[in-house]
């Protein structure tokens, strides 16, 4: 994500990152979870699925002094649409879905898989969380789940979706 976007979806969440258990689906170089973190947030979750990167989020968690708060998790996040793993109900999650732009794309092998993450991490979210997706521009959010539900940001080159989960 460029600097700009993210500091525009920072604007946007505002207060609602503090207390928040957060998952950084297609994590990198972390630094959605660790900007959450630094905003308040309880937890961090980060998901990366380049071993060496995970192993880079863990010094850098290390080295940031809150590894305490953090669970790294190296693997296929795509792999949740067939099974979600174990995560705490309380507090309410903000996730992060931020993967390559190109898994948007029509016909993409990956596109099912990562339409349907955003499905099953949305439906097993508690009440009080957000959900937030990045994309290109020239994603089609009627794609997205229960498309009235979300509220779509432009922040070009990227468009921000966010969703609130009732409760």
């Amino acid at each position: 994500m460029k600097d700009r976007v993210r500091e525009t979806l920072f604007d946007l969440l505002g207060v609602d990152v503090k207390g928040k258990l957060v998952l950084d689906l297609f994590a990198g170089t972390g630094a959605l979870g660790f900007e959450a973190l630094s905003r308040g947030a309880a937890r961090a979750v980060f998901v990366e699925r380049h071993f060496p990167t995970a192993d880079t989020l863990r010094r850098s968690a290390r080295e940031l002094g809150v590894m305490e708060r953090c669970d790294i998790r190296a693997g296929d996040v795509l792999v949740w649409t067939r099974r979600m793993p174990e995560l705490p109900p309380d507090p309410p999650w903000l996730m992060f879905v931020s993967p390559p732009w190109a898994f948007f794309a029509e016909g993409h092998a990956r596109r099912p898989d990562l339409l349907a993450l955003i499905e099953a991490v949305r439906r097993s979210a508690p009440a009080g969380s957000i959900v937030v997706v990045e994309a290109d521009t020239t994603f089609d959010a009627a794609a997205l789940p229960e498309t009235a539900a979300w509220e779509c940001r432009p922040v070009p080159p990227a468009v921000l979706f966010f969703h609130r989960t009732l409760g």
